[in-house]
């Protein structure tokens, strides 16, 4: 079956109490590990990022569910930081997420934006302030998840 796509999917998760357990020395390994489950689902992964919460920007393989995709990310991400030690005060990621579609268009917006999530609040008032993108494609954190 052939199929196109052209929907990009921004996808966010914390991790659980959104403690800062995803530390910079390590994350790129995570990343990678992270990258291989969304190639190995037909995705395409255009950025990733994070600290206490990870941004993702791939594309959907028509033959995966949203759902199922983040379960698996989050499941066989799990695992592997708990293995590799890596990450010794990483308790799990939290249950909720969001996930925003934008067109193909917005891909290196968005892309600016996740690679410097790691500063979020000023880059999320500095986008809103700019109009980069409309507020209603704003992801809004706040201490009790997405609001």
């Amino acid at each position: 079956m052939s199929a196109y796509r052209q929907i990009l999917y921004h996808i966010v998760f914390r991790t659980k109490g959104s403690e800062k357990t995803i530390n910079q020395a390590h994350s790129a390994d995570l990343y990678k590990y992270i990258w291989g489950i969304i190639n190995n689902k037909k995705c395409l992964l255009f950025r990733i990022n994070g600290k206490d919460h990870l941004h993702i920007l791939s594309d959907l393989h028509p033959s995966v569910a949203l759902a199922d995709y983040i379960r698996d990310i989050k499941v066989s991400s799990t695992k592997w930081i708990k293995e590799s030690g890596l990450f010794p005060d990483f308790k799990g990621w939290g249950i909720k997420y969001c996930a925003l579609t934008y067109s193909y268009n917005d891909r290196d917006t968005i892309i600016n934006y996740i690679k410097t999530s790691r500063n979020i609040t000023k880059k999320r008032n500095s986008m809103m302030k700019s109009g980069d993108f409309s507020r209603s494609r704003v992801l809004i954190w706040t201490r009790n998840g997405f609001g």
